[in-house]
C-alpha cells in the first residue's frame, strides 16, 4: 500500500503578506509544495491530501486542477475553527485554527493508510521523502510506530537571521526521547553555531550547538492508528484551552504526549537534505535563486508536471 502525503496549507500567511502556499517561486511558477509533491511521488507516495481553509478552496482547486491534472489522486480537506470534538466551540474572537495537531485530526475522514505530513511552505528535499517513504512502506511496522525526519542543524539555518529549532534527543535505538526548543540560533563568522538560552533574573546565556545536531522541521510519518490518539489528545487540549483565542496544539507536542504515555514510539530518520522556506516576504528572493539553481543542476525538470 502506497503511503499518502498530507500537506498542511491552512495558514493565513499574515507575516508573508498573502497566500504564500500558492506563490509561484520556481522558474516555471512552481510553488514550494509542488516540489514536495514531485519528490514524494518519486519516493513512492501515492495520494496527496491538502489541508486548507474553505475560503482557499476556489484558489487551490483552480491551481491544482490545471497543474496536476490526472497525474495523481489528490483531494482537499478543510480545517475550520469549529471542526473540533464536541462539546467544544471556538470563542468568538478566535481567528486561526487550532494548530498542526488539529490539522492532522481533520484528515481522519479520508486517510486509512500510512501517511506523511508536512508544511506547505517548507522545501524539504528529495532525501527527506525517500527516508520517510521507505519507513512508511515497511510491512513490519508495529502499531504505534511513527517517525520524524531529522535534519542536520547546519542544513536548516537561515541567512536572513536567527531561527528557532526543536533539537532532537534520541536513544541508542534512534527512538525520539525529547525535543528541546532552542531559540535565536545562528552561525557566527568562526563557523560555530550558538543559541540564546534564558537564565534567572532575566539574563541570557549562550549555548554552543553542534552542526550535526538533529532537529525537527515538521516532517512526520504516522500509521492511521494515530487518529484515535489524536482525538483524545486534542480533546484534552480543548478541555484546558478551548476558551483561549490563540492557543494551538502542535504536532511535536502530540508526539511527545504519545511517547510519554507509552502509546507509541517515534523513530528519528536522519537526512542530509537541505531545508529552506519562506516565512517573511524578505525570504522570497533567496528561495527563488535556490530553486533556479536546482533546475539548472538538472535536479528538477521544467515544468515539474506535464
Amino acid at each position: 500500500m502506497q503511503p499518502t502525503l498530507i500537506i498542511m496549507a491552512a495558514g493565513m500567511g499574515s507575516r508573508y503578506g498573502g497566500l504564500k502556499q500558492l506563490d509561484g517561486l520556481g522558474p516555471g511558477g512552481e510553488t514550494i509544495m509542488d516540489y514536495s509533491i514531485y519528490d514524494a511521488l518519486k519516493s513512492g507516495f501515492g495520494k496527496i491530501v491538502f489541508v486548507i481553509r474553505e475560503s482557499f478552496r476556489e484558489d487551490f482547486n483552480s491551481v491544482c486542477v490545471s497543474r496536476y491534472g490526472n497525474n495523481f489522486p489528490f483531494e482537499f480537506i478543510t480545517q475550520e475553527l469549529d471542526d473540533i470534538p464536541a462539546p467544544f466551540s471556538p470563542p468568538a474572537e478566535r481567528q486561526k485554527p487550532w494548530g498542526t495537531g488539529h490539522a492532522l485530526l481533520t484528515t481522519a475522514k479520508c486517510v486509512n493508510e500510512p501517511f506523511g505530513i508536512i508544511n506547505a511552505d517548507d522545501f524539504y528535499g528529495r532525501d527527506a521523502f525517500r527516508v520517510l517513504g521507505r519507513f512508511l512502506s515497511r510491512d513490519d511496522l508495529m502499531p504505534g510506530s511513527y517517525a520524524m525526519v531529522g535534519y542536520r542543524l547546519e542544513n536548516t539555518l537561515s541567512p536572513s537571521g536567527p531561527v528557532s529549532r526543536g533539537i532532537c534527543q534520541h536513544d541508542n535505538n534512534e527512538l525520539l526521547t525529547d525535543v528541546v526548543e532552542r531559540f535565536k540560533i545562528r552561525k557566527e563568522n568562526n563557523g560555530r553555531i550558538y543559541c540564546t538560552i534564558p537564565e534567572q533574573l532575566g539574563s541570557q546565556a549562550e549555548l554552543e550547538l553542534r552542526s550535526d545536531d538533529l532537529c525537527s522541521m515538521n516532517c512526520w510519518g504516522f500509521l492511521p492508528d494515530v487518529y484515535p490518539k489524536a482525538t483524545t489528545l486534542v480533546t484534552r487540549f480543548l478541555e484546558q484551552h478551548a476558551t483561549e483565542p490563540a492557543s494551538e496544539y502542535h504536532l511535536p507536542t502530540m508526539v511527545n504526549d504519545i511517547i510519554k504515555s507509552g502509546e507509541g514510539t517515534c523513530r528519528v530518520l536522519p537526512t542530509d537534505a537541505r531545508w529552506f522556506g519562506v516565512t517573511y516576504r524578505e525570504d522570497r528572493p533567496g528561495v527563488v535563486k535556490q530553486l533556479e539553481s536546482l533546475h539548472r543542476e538538472g535536479l528538477y525538470p521544467s515544468p515539474l508536471f506535464t
